[in-house]
């Protein structure tokens, strides 16, 4: 049980170009590598909108910025080489967060950076037990300028009131009764199809499930989710977590909220379920694909764009309508993970992954 809980947990991070042994060291340079080819083939893994221009982050702490959202260029002397795996704006002020524990925070739309936290795993002989040093952070919220959370690997969760200037770590722990775990089943076929059924991906309940996404609905609740189903929720601005759980034992990837308390979790096996209720019961979208799902974005009053692996992207115009797939290829005929998506006022969207940042124009159905 405990090695296949070991694979899982970096088989749920790698698909989010997460590595567990992709740490930066302490010796390493401080500041980003700059790459001439990272906006076209750098591993981009998420997207913001600030007031006055767009920011991606990603691989060895490049970040790239674009006002136009089709030209874009990377910046200089961002103090960090750890993968940056999400970025959240509020007007200018804009947070990035990655491996390491790394929290970046920028205050002119991206142009330039300070480091605000760094939590590198200490390998030393000496070195005291911490199971929560250098787990990679995968998620950031800001409420507004001052007040924000950020979450990661092994329930990793972090709350600031101060802009990010101070981090304290916050427990969603509770007294309620866990779910009882779900049977095991085996890999589907012969001993050489290492393909993973959906009783192998349900493997019951942890005490410390990987944190993925979080989000706030209309009403200010507060959701996260994470691996193997599970999710919290929070009704007081983040003071007490609730533990719940979707009808699905694998990971989701993402979140998006609503007004009210609605909101949409997306992840693995292309699987969606959707929530008027802030989780206490959930429904099933039928997205057409078992492609997993890395990103998303709302569109429209209810509506969806959703992003993963080989190009797929998945669309919702509003709520009650038809659910649509396509395929993104780059100008290199290639149809890469994609990993995050901005939605344009025009209907084009942003999208990054793999093989960079582009644009695609989703046709008409």
């Amino acid at each position: 049980m405990q090695v296949i809980r070991i694979v899982s947990r970096r088989v749920a991070l790698a698909v989010l170009g997460v590595s567990l042994a992709a740490s930066a060291s302490a010796a390493e340079p401080l500041h980003s590598e700059m790459m001439p080819l990272a906006v076209s083939r750098g591993l981009i893994l998420d997207l913001a909108e600030a007031a006055s221009r767009a920011v991606a982050v990603g691989d060895r702490g490049q970040i790239l910025v674009s006002e136009s959202r089709t030209e874009w260029r990377q910046v200089a002397d961002v103090p960090t080489r750890a993968t940056l795996t999400a970025v959240a704006a509020v007007g200018d002020a804009v947070w990035a967060v990655g491996h390491d524990g790394t929290i970046l925070a920028s205050r002119d739309g991206g142009l330039s950076w300070v480091l605000q936290r760094e939590d590198v795993l200490d390998t030393g002989p000496d070195a005291a037990f911490d199971p929560r040093q250098g787990v990679p952070l995968l998620d950031i919220l800001m409420l507004d300028a001052d007040r924000g959370f950020a979450v990661g690997a092994y329930s990793q969760l972090l709350r600031t009131t101060d802009g990010g200037a101070s981090w304290q770590f916050v427990s969603t722990a509770s007294d309620a009764p866990e779910a009882d775990p779900v049977d095991q089943g085996g890999a589907v076929g012969d001993e050489d199809n290492w393909t993973l059924s959906d009783a192998d991906l349900a493997m019951g309940d942890v005490s410390d499930p990987h944190f993925n996404a979080i989000a706030r609905t209309g009403s200010g609740a507060l959701l996260i989710v994470g691996e193997r189903g599970s999710a919290f929720r929070s009704r007081d601005g983040g003071d007490t977590w609730e533990r719940t759980e979707l009808p699905y034992g694998g990971s989701m990837f993402g979140l998006i909220g609503y007004e009210g308390e609605h909101a949409l979790a997306f992840g693995m096996r292309g699987n969606v379920f959707e929530t008027h209720d802030l989780g206490e019961s959930w429904s099933a979208i039928e997205t057409g694909t078992d492609l997993s799902l890395m990103g998303g974005a709302a569109r429209g009053e209810g509506g969806f764009v959703l992003v993963g692996a080989n190009g797929i992207v998945v669309l919702r115009d509003g709520a009650g309508e038809a659910v649509t797939n396509q395929v993104y290829a780059n100008a290199a005929h290639e149809t890469p993970v994609l990993a995050a998506v901005l939605a344009r006022a025009n209907r084009s969207l942003v999208v990054s992954g793999d093989k960079g940042v582009d644009q695609f124009a989703p046709r008409r159905q």
